[in-house]
């Protein structure tokens, strides 16, 4: 791999693989890619491909001994989604099993909704207006 090419994958740990599997094709469209052992699956459809790593809730996550907590948890990086129809997205990731936290919200750039999918992971869903983040330049 080319050490300056500008891709990325993200890992997603996940405490029960198959209903994740089932939660981020529902909720985003994403797609079955390849099945990496009993522990892993990759999906595909995106914009970077997703990789589901099933890991059990109280397992070692840092060399440091700290453990994984699947419940609500914020962290720093997060994936927000961009979607052309916010209600339409949101409709279907709350079907598929997301908590709704904030309402969808208007701001000068489009608008957002923030929610949690059922492992605690938090994501947003964002729908651009036509200016986008150029809404915010000075």
């Amino acid at each position: 791999m080319n050490a300056s090419a500008a891709s990325f994958i993200v890992n997603l740990d996940v405490p029960d693989l198959a209903a994740a599997e089932a939660f981020y094709t529902q909720a985003f469209g994403l797609h079955k890619g390849r099945r990496l052992g009993a522990g892993a699956r990759e999906l595909l459809g995106g914009p970077a491909p997703l990789y589901l790593l099933q890991n059990d809730a109280g397992g070692t996550a840092t060399e440091d001994g700290d453990v994984r907590d699947y419940e609500r948890h914020w962290t720093p990086v997060h994936l927000d989604w961009v979607v052309a129809d916010i209600d339409a997205a949101l409709a279907r990731a709350v079907a598929a099993g997301a908590t709704l936290e904030r309402p969808v919200r208007e701001r000068r750039w489009g608008k957002i909704a923030v929610l949690a999918d059922p492992f605690g992971h938090g994501f947003c869903l964002i729908q651009f207006s036509e200016a986008g983040y150029d809404a915010l330049l000075e």
